[in-house]
């Protein structure tokens, strides 16, 4: 297929999926619950961190997550004392357990009382002359783990570093970055650009990528991840990553092969 002919295809396939009704059925759907700056952040980085497995389980396990946190999640993150963590040990969505949530509660408790919005733990660690965002998850990833941590939390922040696609984060962002009519992504976030961002990359994405000729091989990794932006940014060079909605829908909606 020509680009051309492909831009219009998945121009058509993204504006599709970019719409209102994709909300309900999507992890973004949780951040969509609250208009605060700060609760649609917390809401959205936990929606994000569990967007793993079945769509319909990941809604629900964040739906039990924000209600452990009163449906509040900045008014808990912040004025919460340290017994009350304790309820939240018995929380588990796959091998993201109770552990974990204390270190992402701990962290963000931490993080707030110093930073009014989670957007600087990205962008303080980049420029406008950066082509991504890289530098940006790298820097996030490095000031997460500042604390001391379990071990195996490590596991659920991913890092351009050890070459991981970083998908969740990815998707994260995109969620917080991107701003259009629509209004599934939130474009809150005003000191990263759409043009910076990296589309995410998982096993489907990849493979519908291969299939349409984007990417040469179903690698889900970073260097896949850039490669895949760079061609999206042949289409769309401000926009990149709104052919994540088109790559998506393709690769787990409509079973593309």
């Amino acid at each position: 297929m020509k680009l051309r002919e492909l831009k219009r295809y998945l121009d058509q396939k993204a504006a599709h999926y970019d719409h209102p009704d994709f909300i309900a059925g999507d992890p973004v759907s949780i951040p969509h619950r609250f208009t605060r700056l700060q609760d649609i952040e917390i809401a959205g980085l936990f929606a994000a961190t569990l967007a793993w497995g079945n769509r319909t389980t990941i809604i629900a396990k964040c739906r039990e997550l924000m209600e452990m946190m009163d449906n509040a999640p900045y008014d808990y993150i912040r004025h919460h004392q340290p017994k009350e963590r304790l309820q939240l040990l018995q929380f588990c969505h796959r091998t993201f357990n109770g552990v974990d949530l204390l270190y992402f509660v701990e962290f963000l408790q931490h993080y707030y009382t110093n930073v009014t919005s989670l957007e600087f733990a990205f962008s303080g660690h980049l420029s406008p002359e950066d082509k991504t965002v890289e530098k940006g998850l790298i820097g996030f990833h490095r000031i997460f783990f500042a604390l001391e941590h379990p071990d195996r939390t490590r596991k659920h922040i991913s890092t351009p570093e050890k070459n991981s696609a970083c998908k969740r984060l990815n998707m994260y962002l995109r969620w917080m970055v991107r701003k259009d009519k629509n209004g599934v992504d939130f474009g809150l976030w005003q000191h990263i650009a759409p043009s910076q961002l990296v589309c995410p990359v998982d096993v489907h994405v990849a493979r519908v990528a291969t299939r349409l000729g984007l990417i040469n091989e179903e690698k889900s990794n970073w260097k896949t991840a850039l490669a895949l932006t760079e061609r999206l940014r042949e289409m769309d060079p401000e926009d990149p990553a709104k052919y994540d909605f088109a790559l998506f829908g393709l690769g787990v909606i409509e079973k593309y092969v």
